[in-house]
């Protein structure tokens, strides 16, 4: 089995699967999540619930790598962070991976959230259904980044 990961609000511990080469296409709806600034989920929206296979008890004070795919290059996420972390928007290209080990791509889009004075409290991320031609590109960019990476 794969990685363990402690959800920090019930103590509970998941084991993530390990990866099945089998799509599930995301058809389209809201998936939204929330985190804190430490990318601890705080909100998951039934959408995202249902994508995942997880519960909100299992999500809720979970890292959100807790769906993150072992194919995804680490390379991708340090410009994430760096770009939200100086409080701007980033939008790009994931693939996930479920409680049962199948895959999903999904186009990310993260963006800071605020308090009134204007200090970054949390951060929000919606889905959106990717363009299958432009998948086939960054599919291709992320082989190559994890052939540096490996």
């Amino acid at each position: 089995m794969g990685q363990t990961i402690k959800n920090l609000k019930t103590g509970a511990t998941i084991t993530k699967p390990d990866p099945v080469d089998e799509e599930v296409l995301f058809k389209g709806g809201v998936m939204i999540t929330e985190t804190d600034t430490a990318g601890v989920i705080t909100y998951a929206n039934r959408k995202f619930r249902e994508m995942t296979g997880y519960s909100k008890e299992e999500l809720i004070g979970s890292p959100h790598n807790i769906n993150r795919h072992p194919d995804m290059p680490k390379a991708a996420f340090a410009q994430l962070w760096e770009t939200i972390k100086r409080g701007e928007m980033w939008e790009g290209y994931v693939k996930n991976m479920r409680k049962d080990g199948k895959y999903y791509w999904v186009i990310v889009w993260i963006k800071p959230k605020l308090d009134d004075e204007g200090n970054i409290v949390g951060y929000i991320a919606g889905r959106k259904v990717p363009d299958r031609e432009m998948l086939k590109k960054v599919q291709e960019e992320y082989r190559q980044m994890n052939e540096q990476e490996g």
